[in-house]
């Protein structure tokens, strides 16, 4: 009996010591439903999807090996038919739990290869596939690597591009999700696929802009590697759902937006008839826009 459970207690400390440790946190103001996909090859986690209530958080022990994508599904609902769904990142399995199922775009992702080349884990926050909420990485305990904060701290949904919106919520007319151009046009362009299907032929989009100006780290488009992949060793990692929003930023509508711009930045703004987020330091030296109608 004391042998059996020496065995069992060796063995589970082994798996702690062999594990890493991610913690999800749920900052938003609504709850939050992570998915959590495995990849091929690599060990399932002990959940594909649970319940993050507002102000909560749950940690799980990774396996040192493993590679996948977390995200956050919002605005839940199980109906009549026990049938649960999201309007936001929903992986289609019909229940809490993913099993196994990724998550329907738009969708914030968050991307683990542990263990990888050179010992290294490899991590980004893409918005490759659109984006439904803030969320960010941030690593602790590293020994090598950058071990970087990254991610997308802002809150993308309202000043995303009407062309790219997913209306939703109360009566319908609430932007609860911001499509990539991909999904939205189905263009190889924005796809980087067929004659854009490498980095020389595939380059950023005015869309793949909106989504870098506000997040710089994050992913924005298929070959945005440069600036938007991390590395670290033997950490640990807490992925959050709405973090406090980073300073130094103000959102630009291209409709009516009555903050202080350059001239120069107006009129990019005014010919390219989008939505841009300009960090303040821009803002000296300038003029009151108007309305753009």
């Amino acid at each position: 009996m004391a042998i059996g459970l020496n065995i069992l207690l060796t063995s589970t400390s082994l798996f702690y010591f062999n594990s890493a440790t991610f913690t999800l946190v749920n900052q938003c103001s609504y709850p939050v439903w992570p998915g959590l996909l495995s990849g091929a090859g690599t060990p399932p986690l002990s959940t594909t999807g649970f319940l993050l209530s507002p102000g909560a958080s749950n940690s799980l022990f990774v396996p040192l090996s493993w590679s996948g994508r977390i995200w956050g599904r919002t605005l839940c609902t199980l109906d009549s038919a026990s049938q649960f769904t999201c309007a936001t990142a929903d992986c289609g399995s019909g229940t809490v739990e993913c099993a196994g199922t990724g998550a329907i775009p738009p969708a914030t992702l968050a991307e683990f290869t542990l263990n990888g080349a050179d010992g290294l884990d490899f991590y980004d926050v893409s918005l490759v596939d659109g984006y439904n909420l803030p969320m960010t990485v941030v690593p602790s305990g590293g020994t090598a690597g950058n071990c970087s904060a990254t991610g997308c701290s802002a809150e993308l949904n309202s000043p995303c591009p009407m062309e790219l919106k997913v209306l939703g919520g109360e009566g319908g007319s609430e932007s609860v999700a911001c499509r990539s151009a991909c999904e939205a046009f189905g263009d190889a362009k924005y796809c980087c696929n067929g004659e854009y299907g490498t980095p020389d032929t595939c380059k950023p989009t005015i869309y793949s802009e909106f989504f870098k100006s506000a997040c710089p780290h994050a992913y924005s488009y298929a070959y945005d590697d440069g600036t938007s992949t991390f590395t670290c060793a033997s950490a640990d990692y807490t992925i959050t759902f709405c973090p406090s929003p980073a300073p130094g930023y103000v959102y630009c509508s291209k409709f009516c937006f009555n903050v202080h711009v350059n001239t120069a930045l107006h009129d990019q703004i005014r010919s390219k008839n989008t939505t841009y987020i300009i960090k303040h330091d821009q803002l000296k030296k300038c003029r009151t826009c108007q309305c753009l109608g």
